[in-house]
């Protein structure tokens, strides 16, 4: 019986891998064709993004900032805040654009949001890799003195950025007008990302607000695990677990809720 369950699990996994695959190979030539450097468009988008915004800070602000490369502190913080909102932006009506290939018994909704956002993951972590090497071998970026706290932040920021997509994916396809709200948000929350700070920079009674954020929680991880001793990090890693749970949960009531409106064309 044991036997039996566990090779129906297995072949269910590879099923659900399999169509994962090809919808993120689907997305990828429908956003970026097969012509010029094609998907890699992925990596480029964060990493142009955030080299442009460290030159314009490095020639506003100086070299450094508290010590530390200003280069390097902005790309740590904006690929991070680029995989929010782009994760963000494409959940928002992914349903409806994708809802004819629901014909596909076995194709289920919240596979539309994950080959999404895994493409965004993949594509900031290429980015985050890429600029670290290049920055290292120019003296901007020093060599991670913690692999492992940089590697566990990263995840549970993109745990946390994944739990909204599953919320915002369904409620932009139950209301036009939250739909319209949502870039405003995303806006919005980039105070609260730990984005242009350490929270160690801050007013103690900030701090502690700061770290109801489960974003900051995150940066302050990578940012510890990049700079080590050099920076003093406040971070609580229960805080984005829960939350990213909390929310997960609720998104996958959502969109339970949602697919019972979908109509199959």
């Amino acid at each position: 019986m044991a036997k039996g369950t566990h090779h129906k699990l297995r072949e269910g996994w590879g099923v659900q891998t399999r169509i994962i695959h090809a919808l993120m190979i689907r997305e990828l030539i429908t956003r970026f064709g097969r012509e010029n450097i094609g998907f890699l468009w992925i990596m480029a988008e964060p990493l142009l993004f955030a080299g442009l915004v460290g030159l314009i800070w490095h020639m506003t602000k100086g070299a450094t900032e508290h010590g530390i490369s200003i280069i390097a502190f902005v790309a740590t913080g904006y690929i991070p805040i680029t995989l929010f909102r782009h994760g963000v932006s494409r959940s928002v009506a992914v349903f409806t654009v994708n809802q004819s290939l629901l014909y596909h018994r076995q194709i289920k909704i919240t596979d539309f949001i994950l080959a999404r956002f895994i493409i965004e993951l993949l594509g900031g972590m290429m980015a985050y890799a890429f600029m670290a090497v290049v920055l290292i071998q120019l003296g901007e970026f020093p060599v991670p003195a913690n692999m492992g706290l940089l590697v566990a932040g990263w995840l549970l920021y993109a745990f946390f950025c994944f739990s909204l997509c599953l919320v915002i994916a369904p409620v932009s396809e139950m209301s036009e007008v939250l739909e319209k709200f949502i870039p405003v948000v995303t806006y919005v929350m980039i105070p609260f990302s730990g984005l242009f700070y350490l929270v160690d920079w801050m007013k103690p009674s900030i701090r502690d607000f700061l770290l109801l954020s489960p974003f900051v929680n995150g940066m302050e991880m990578m940012r510890k695990g990049i700079w080590g001793d050099d920076i003093v990090a406040h971070y609580n890693i229960w805080n984005p677990i829960g939350c990213a749970v909390v929310a997960t949960m609720i998104g996958l009531i959502l969109c339970r809720r949602v697919r019972r409106t979908l109509t199959i064309e």
